[in-house]
């Protein structure tokens, strides 16, 4: 029977976190728990998995058979901790959390960001997606992770763009170099962002702002990845400090 009661909140954005009802934070300290948690309420809770392929997604060292029950024993604890109803099965193959009893931050964030409540969306947004967060030995997990950071923080950068957008459009121009700087500090190897931004700031008259955004820009890509910004770039940036 689907839950009556308030969904509880697994919040995933900026670190692993329960709220709500039965909120048992002891829960999150077993890794394996979370990853399952948000295997399945990321993008949104209540799509239904099969067990082979959590199995092969979280213990990929085990044989079927003791993957199986380790799947089993971690479903077990998460009922037990947050309610039965939390975890739902189809037939002996599929299982999903149900959105009812449990649902998360970054579900949460992809509806806002997809309905257009923008400024709802970035205030979920805290940080990414279980920084930090890995699963020795798990690689193809540990894959699905970076994949929906990477969805997740080119969502955030999206949505910020378009309030920048909107705050230029009505003249609201602080706002809009607020969120056309914040556009580029989610993902600081995005130079479409970052040219977008610094032309915008041009617009705005805000040349020291764009400068000092392209200088944080260029000094996170070399640390990061030890590149400098291309030719495009570093034009763009030499004719707005030129005027």
């Amino acid at each position: 029977m689907p839950s009556t009661t308030s969904p509880g909140k697994l919040r995933l954005l900026g670190g692993a976190d329960l709220e709500g009802p039965a909120a048992h934070n002891e829960l999150l300290s077993q890794s394996k728990a979370v990853a399952l948690l948000a295997l399945l309420t990321v993008p949104s809770p209540g799509r239904f998995l099969r067990r082979d392929l959590l199995v092969a997604l979280l213990w990929p060292e085990l044989d079927d058979v003791r993957a199986r029950a380790a799947l089993r024993r971690v479903v077990h604890s998460i009922r037990s901790t947050l309610g039965d109803a939390t975890i739902i099965g189809r037939g002996d193959e599929e299982i999903a959390v149900d959105a009812t009893a449990l649902t998360s931050d970054a579900a949460d964030f992809m509806r806002a960001a997809e309905s257009g409540q923008l400024k709802w969306a970035l205030e979920l947004y805290r940080d990414d997606l279980l920084p930090g967060f890995h699963l020795p030995g798990c690689q193809e997990f540990d894959q699905w992770l970076e994949q929906q950071r990477l969805e997740l923080r080119e969502r955030a950068s999206g949505a910020a763009w378009a309030l920048a957008q909107r705050h230029e459009d009505t003249n609201q121009l602080t706002d809009a170099a607020l969120m056309a700087r914040r556009s580029v500090r989610f993902d600081w190897s995005d130079e479409r962002a970052l040219r977008r931004a610094l032309s915008m700031l041009e617009r705005l008259g805000d040349r020291g702002g764009a400068s000092k955004l392209y200088a944080e820009f260029e000094r996170r890509l070399r640390e990061s990845l030890d590149v400098a910004p291309s030719n495009e770039t570093r034009e763009l940036i030499s004719r707005i400090r030129n005027g």
